[in-house]
């Protein structure tokens, strides 16, 4: 019988890591862990008595599966426009790590396990939610991107689900606090993707992606477009003490956290530069977990 050498066995041991490592990167787990934190979120304010942690924790994973699943056949969908654009064209289909169909196979199977699961594990309301995201974002949003602008707001929907599908896990049904949170995730999308639009706005053009900053040479259009998702998201954000499910520190912390993303808006706006594009955009990811973190914090 034939003994593999070490150097063999050290060459296939390193390539199953790194096959791992592609797979795991085409989940993007770090926009997934974000969506996970806000349906978690959405969760906890929907629990009404104690929380249930079983229920809890079998819907954050269907959750998180179906950002998995999503990400992944957004990645498979988009593997020839990725070749064109430096910030993607190290994924692991630009680069070959892994094949289109080993990814469309890896993509379909966690989607379809995610959607099992939630209406097993959770309730087939929030199954069905799950199924909206999957048709919007990847066979609406995904392909509309080199068709037409709108795509940013049809892209926005199944963007604002996960506060919502978290609220549903907890309640089996939607009602005004669950779409105070779902306008608000919708609304923040504008400015923040709008902001990474225009940070890279040329490799968009080389891929043929029809963000708003590619189309308009000036950008006042995608500055106003800022400028009044902007202003619209703030009193939203007061929902959560209007409603009742959050007292005075959140409405003091929501205040503050609004009239600092509303500056920066008007200021990446006013500007119109790559690097106040970046500012909004880091001030944005940090503004998600602060205002949802300040509902949870202040829950009553």
């Amino acid at each position: 019988m034939e003994i593999a050498s070490p150097e063999i066995e050290g060459t296939r041991a390193a390539g199953m890591r790194g096959r791992l490592a592609a797979y795991i990167e085409l989940t993007k787990p770090r926009i997934a862990f974000m969506l996970v934190l806000t349906a978690a979120a959405g969760f906890f304010l929907g629990s009404k008595g104690s929380l249930d942690y079983v229920l809890f924790l079998n819907s954050m994973i269907g959750i998180a599966l179906l950002a998995f699943g999503v990400a992944t056949l957004n990645q498979w969908l988009e593997r020839y426009t990725d070749r064109l654009m430096t910030r993607t064209a190290r994924r692991p289909l630009p680069t070959g790590k892994l094949t289109a169909n080993e990814a469309l196979i890896f993509g379909s199977l966690t989607c379809v396990a995610a959607e099992v699961y939630l209406a097993v594990l959770a309730n087939p309301l929030t199954a069905v939610l799950g199924l909206t995201v999957i048709i919007g974002y990847v066979l609406l949003y995904t392909p509309l991107k080199t068709r037409t602008t709108i795509s940013t707001a049809i892209g926005a929907v199944p963007g604002a689900m996960p506060p919502l599908m978290g609220w549903t896990s907890a309640t089996n049904e939607i009602t005004l606090g669950a779409w105070a949170l779902f306008v608000l995730l919708f609304l923040w999308q504008f400015p923040h993707f709008f902001a990474i639009a225009w940070m890279y706005k040329e490799e968009y053009a080389k891929a043929g992606i029809l963000m708003l900053p590619v189309v308009e040479a000036d950008g006042k259009l995608t500055a106003r477009q800022i400028m009044m998702f902007a202003i619209m998201m703030v009193p939203v954000s007061f929902a959560p003490f209007f409603l009742g499910f959050a007292g005075f520190v959140f409405l003091i912390g929501a205040a503050v956290l609004g009239i600092w993303f509303l500056f920066e808006s008007v200021q990446a706006a006013r500007m119109r530069t790559v690097e106040r594009a970046r500012r909004l955009m880091y001030v944005s990811v940090l503004y998600l977990p602060l205002i949802f973190g300040l509902m949870v914090a202040d829950y009553r």
